[in-house]
């Protein structure tokens, strides 16, 4: 029945999510989901959100959440974007800003979404090799483009770029947006949105999946000059003027405004991320230096595919991605203590099989 299809969905390659297994008594470490629960107030505004105002439409301008982010980050309204999810925002962005007579630069092991939005509205697009090390060199992003979209830290390297390196990029393309998606930014690295007041070309990407532990109630948000948000407004009410309903506005607006259990939790994912990365060195692993929730390791003497397979074959999910340059590496989310030392006793054992 393709041949009802539009021409453009005949070329696309969709992004492939991270497997949702229906299984139970699963170790899930393959999607950077949070380990813990939500904070317990955004729970208390979800139930809460749960009445008879279902009925009407939610707020098409978010004020309430956005004016909880503008709080939290110390930003004007009229700087603020959200959507469901960051895919969503991620998405009106290169509609809105990054369709131009050029190539848009992202890195070549980058998350994958960035050249499936490109297929979806017709960008030509140039991915930059990292380097060896697999680190971003910005003086490579000193070319031609359509703009620029770097996740900071990177996935699936989680290695992240500081903000003299950032404001580097911004002052090598000044006429071009530059996107930094702040998806893993919580777990370590240094935000961009300090930035934001002095150069008017960057937006600032961020989501409550991750951090936030909220990745089912589908909130994002991006953080930029007016001129960029209104842009962003314009293709969100040409597409759906109702991107975050009642529940997810009122979730996410007291999920941003509890600070103390950010920092709590987030201190715990990283306190666990240092233990799992001396681990995984104990037992023979390269892990790059990571300051997201999750670790990117390889085995110089096991195959990454099989590593997975055997993993999962004791209840033990982790991503293998098979692709040019890091199909021998794994990604490895942060769980609790126990999921990551359940992990690293289950590879010591597959490592040792192997061996004998």
């Amino acid at each position: 029945m393709s041949r009802f299809w539009s021409p453009v969905v005949h070329r696309l390659t969709p992004y492939v999510p991270g497997e949702q297994p229906k299984l139970t008594n699963l170790i899930k470490l393959n999607t950077n989901e949070s380990p813990y629960g939500p904070p317990p107030g955004a729970l208390e505004a979800i139930r809460a959100a749960a009445d008879d105002t279902l009925r009407l439409y939610s707020d098409p301008t978010s004020e309430r959440l956005r004016a909880a982010i503008a709080q939290a980050h110390d930003v004007g309204m009229d700087e603020i974007f959200v959507g469901n999810g960051s895919d969503e925002v991620l998405a009106h962005a290169f509609h809105a800003l990054l369709q131009h007579d050029a190539p848009l630069l992202t890195p070549d092991i980058t998350y994958s979404f960035y050249p499936v939005y490109c297929g979806l509205y017709g960008i030509a697009h140039q991915p930059v090799p990292l380097d060896d090390a697999m680190r971003i060199d910005v003086d490579d992003y000193r070319r031609p483009c359509a703009g620029l979209v770097l996740p900071n830290p990177n996935a699936p390297t989680g290695i992240a770029l500081g903000l003299g390196q950032i404001e580097t990029l911004l002052r090598a393309q000044p006429d071009r947006v530059v996107v930094i998606d702040e998806a893993y930014v919580d777990f370590g690295a240094d935000t961009a949105i300090p930035l934001v007041r002095r150069f008017p070309n960057l937006l600032v990407v961020r989501t409550l999946s991750k951090s936030h532990a909220l990745a089912g109630l589908r909130v994002g948000y991006a953080i930029g000059h007016p001129d960029l948000v209104e842009a962003l407004n314009r293709v969100k009410d040409s597409f759906n003027s109702y991107p975050l309903d009642r529940l997810a506005q009122a979730g996410a607006a007291a999920a941003i405004a509890d600070r103390e259990w950010l920092a709590r939790t987030t201190g715990k994912i990283i306190k666990t991320r240092i233990g799992l990365t001396s681990s995984l060195r104990g037992l023979g692993f390269e892990v790059l230096p990571s300051q997201a929730n999750f670790v990117f390791a390889r085995h110089p003497d096991r195959d990454a595919a099989h590593l997975a397979a055997a993993l999962r074959e004791r209840g033990i999910i982790v991503r293998h991605f098979r692709t040019p340059r890091i199909a021998e590496w794994l990604r490895i989310t942060v769980g609790t203590d126990e999921e990551c030392r359940v992990l690293t006793d289950a590879l010591g054992t597959i490592l040792t099989r192997n061996a004998d």
